[in-house]
Formats: C-alpha cells, sequence, structure tokens
C-alpha cells in the first residue's frame, strides 16, 4: 500500500515550490542590496526601509483580495500574473533615480506581486489539491522546497552584485520572477469544490469575526511579521555596523534560508501530530530566547551562525501551522481569503519591523531599541498562541 507521501502530485508541488522560492528568495535577500543601493544613490537607510515597509503593508493590505480572487476563479492565472508584477516592481527597484521611484518598484509592485506568489494564494490552492490526510505532508515538503530554493538566492544575489553590481543583479531576478510565470500556471487547484456546504464568505466572515481565536491568530501573527521584516532588511547592515563585514551578513541570511527548508518541512509535519497552536507557541519562545542569548553574548561569527541557525528554523515554520490553525477552524473552501485577513495582522507588524527599524537607526545611530522591542513581542505572541483552540466552528469545515 502506497504512503500519502507516494501519492502526492510532485509536479504541482515543484511549481508551487519554484514560485514561492523565487518569491520569498528575492524578498529574502533584500537586505544585501540595501548599502551598495543606498551608497551609490546617497539616500539614507530610512528611505529603503520605508519601501520595503510599504511593501509589507501592500502585500498584507491586498492579500485578501487576492486570496478571494484565487479562492473563487482558481489559483494558476492569478500566480502567473503576480510573477510578471513582481517583476516589474524589480525591475523599477533596479533603475530607480528618486525615492518616490523606489518606492513605487520596491514597495507598491513587488508588494502586489507577493500577494499572489506567496503563503495565503499557493497554500491554499495546494490545501484543494489534495485530500485531507495529504495536506500537512503537501505543505511541509512545498514550503521545505521553496526554502531551499530561497537559501540558493542568497549566495546568488551576493555574487550577482559582486560581479555586475545591485541593479543588474535586480534585473537578473526580474527576469527569472517573469519566466516562474509558466510555474505559476502550472497549479490548478479545484475553487469552490472543497466545501460540503455551501457556506457563503459573508457568512463565514461573521463568524470569524465573533471568534476570540481568530483574533488571537491576528495578533500574535503580528510579531512574526515584525520580527522577521526587522532581521530581513537590518541584520545584514547590523552585521557591517558592528564591524563584521558583508561576507557575515550573505553567510547569516543564507544560514538562516537554508534552516528555514528543514523548518517549514518539519513544522508542517509536526503540525499533524501535535496542536498547532502549542506548537506556535514554542516556536515564538524559542525565537525571542534566541534574539535575547545573541544580543547579550559577546557577537563573533560563532554565534553569529548559531543565532541564525536558529531563527532559519522558526523563520516561516510559523506559516503552515498558522493556515492548519485556519483550515482546522474554518475549513479550506475560502483558505485563501481567511488567510489573507490573519496575514495582514503580519504585514502590519512586518511594516513596522521594516520602516521602525530605519527610522530609529537613523535618529540613534543604534538598533538596541528594536531588539528590544522585537523580543518583548515574541513573548507576547507565545502567550496569545496558548489559548486558541483547534477545532472546527465555520460551517463545511474540513480536518486539517
Amino acid at each position: 500500500m502506497k504512503s500519502p507521501t507516494d501519492r502526492l502530485p510532485w509536479p504541482l508541488l515543484l511549481c508551487a515550490a519554484a514560485v514561492m522560492g523565487m518569491a520569498l528568495g528575492t524578498r529574502h535577500a533584500q537586505g544585501l542590496f540595501m548599502l551598495p543601493l543606498l551608497g551609490e544613490r546617497g539616500w539614507g537607510r530610512e528611505t529603503f526601509a520605508l519601501a520595503q515597509g510599504l511593501q509589507t503593508l501592500v502585500w498584507g493590505a491586498l492579500q485578501p483580495l487576492t486570496g478571494w480572487l484565487a479562492d473563487r476563479y482558481g489559483a494558476a492565472r492569478v500566480i502567473a500574473t503576480g510573477c510578471v508584477v513582481y517583476a516589474a516592481g524589480l525591475l523599477l527597484e533596479a533603475t530607480a533615480t528618486s525615492p518616490a521611484h523606489l518606492a513605487l518598484g520596491a514597495g507598491l509592485l513587488t508588494g502586489l506581486g507577493l500577494t499572489a506568489t506567496t503563503f495565503a494564494t499557493i497554500y491554499s490552492a495546494l490545501s484543494r489539491a489534495v485530500e485531507p490526510a495529504q495536506r500537512g505532508a503537501a505543505l511541509g515538503w512545498a514550503g521545505g522546497l521553496a526554502g531551499f530554493f530561497q537559501f540558493l538566492l542568497v549566495p546568488l544575489a551576493h555574487s550577482g552584485i559582486a560581479a555586475w553590481g545591485w541593479s543588474a543583479a535586480l534585473q537578473a531576478l526580474a527576469a527569472m520572477a517573469l519566466g516562474c510565470a509558466l510555474a505559476g500556471m502550472q497549479v490548478r487547484d479545484r475553487p469552490g469544490e472543497a466545501a460540503t456546504l455551501d457556506q457563503s464568505l459573508g457568512a463565514l466572515l461573521r463568524t470569524a469575526l465573533t471568534q476570540r481565536d481568530f483574533w488571537l491568530l491576528n495578533a500574535g501573527f503580528m510579531a512574526c511579521g515584525f520580527q522577521l521584516a526587522f532581521l530581513g532588511v537590518h541584520l545584514p547592515a547590523y552585521l557591517r555596523d558592528a564591524g563584521l563585514g558583508p561576507q557575515a551578513g550573505v553567510h547569516a541570511m543564507a544560514l538562516i534560508a537554508l534552516a528555514n527548508a528543514i523548518g517549514i518541512y518539519y513544522a508542517g509535519r509536526l503540525g499533524e501530530r501535535y496542536r498547532r497552536s502549542h506548537l506556535l507557541s514554542a516556536l515564538y519562545a524559542l525565537r525571542s530566547l534566541a534574539m535575547l542569548l545573541f544580543i547579550s553574548l559577546p557577537l563573533s561569527l560563532s554565534t553569529l551562525y548559531v543565532f541564525a541557525w536558529v531563527m532559519g528554523l522558526t523563520w516561516l515554520g510559523t506559516v503552515p501551522l498558522t493556515s492548519g490553525v485556519l483550515a482546522q477552524l474554518f475549513g479550506v473552501r475560502y483558505l485563501g481569503t481567511m488567510f489573507g485577513l490573519v496575514f495582514l495582522g503580519h504585514q502590519l507588524g512586518g511594516f513596522l519591523g521594516a520602516w521602525l527599524g530605519g527610522r530609529l537607526f537613523d535618529v540613534s545611530g543604534s538598533y538596541t531599541a528594536m531588539w528590544a522591542i522585537a523580543i518583548g513581542l515574541g513573548v507576547v505572541s507565545s502567550l496569545l498562541h496558548l489559548p486558541i483552540r483547534d477545532r472546527t466552528v465555520g460551517l463545511g469545515a474540513q480536518p486539517a
């Protein structure tokens, strides 16, 4: 007898992972572009941080709409269109001659592209495309493979910057994003077929908005966005300021991406065996502890690499677990929309993490306050996830 893993639709998973790996890997490498871009243009760090914060905010604000379009009309066309928009944003970023130009490309357009090429759209499509018993394995494998592709993009982006300059490297990433539109067209799901009862979206939203667990999940996810955006945008610069040099940032971001591939996979699989809300609580607690130890111990390459590895293991492992909690609570018929709503909280936190990091640095010349805020929010998030009850409340919900 074949196992559920043997019956997984591997071509679908590989295409989904390629798109998500491209989108997240390109975003993950943005911190490598900050100092060379700003050095050539003569802008302050707040300029780059504001563009990245705008990207995060657009990603969150428009994610429910993009998720609904994928839920309603199918994911393939939405994902392919998102790849084209993402490519346009990267091209504008590569040729930006003013802060407004940078904000349009690196902020608005790439943020819009991310809504169609990442978690809400792809995970909801996979959740509808496979049987419930395969869902944990499908999300784990897709996320893990995407994380591995993300890991590969970090040294590739650094090598591109060194060989061609930051602008040409961004243009190469834009060409890759455009090519991923072909893979996106293959991520076909079954829109509208997942629910056993025909519950309207309006009724589901009214149910969700009255549920304490929905709001706890929203509030807790905000801390995740804050921490990841702060580290993704500012960690390479923080390390350079500390005297470790540009290679340290590259190696740290690459280690985070590699460990992230492992963390996403095992988070998805562990979610099949243990309560997802408790696993989320543990991840946030571990992440905050890692940050506290990192800034408390003397900074060295050894402490940096251990920190990067631990952070990577917890980096995006929160996503399949959060998606799984939502599937348990509200079913998979409108999972893209529901995840988009929760993801809005994540991205509000991400906007603050990216922009506030640059703002506080320009004012104080230090990231000390940002580390303290990130650690405190992680502790709060860990506590918020403990009382979440993993049980069905939406009509027509299916087990995750």
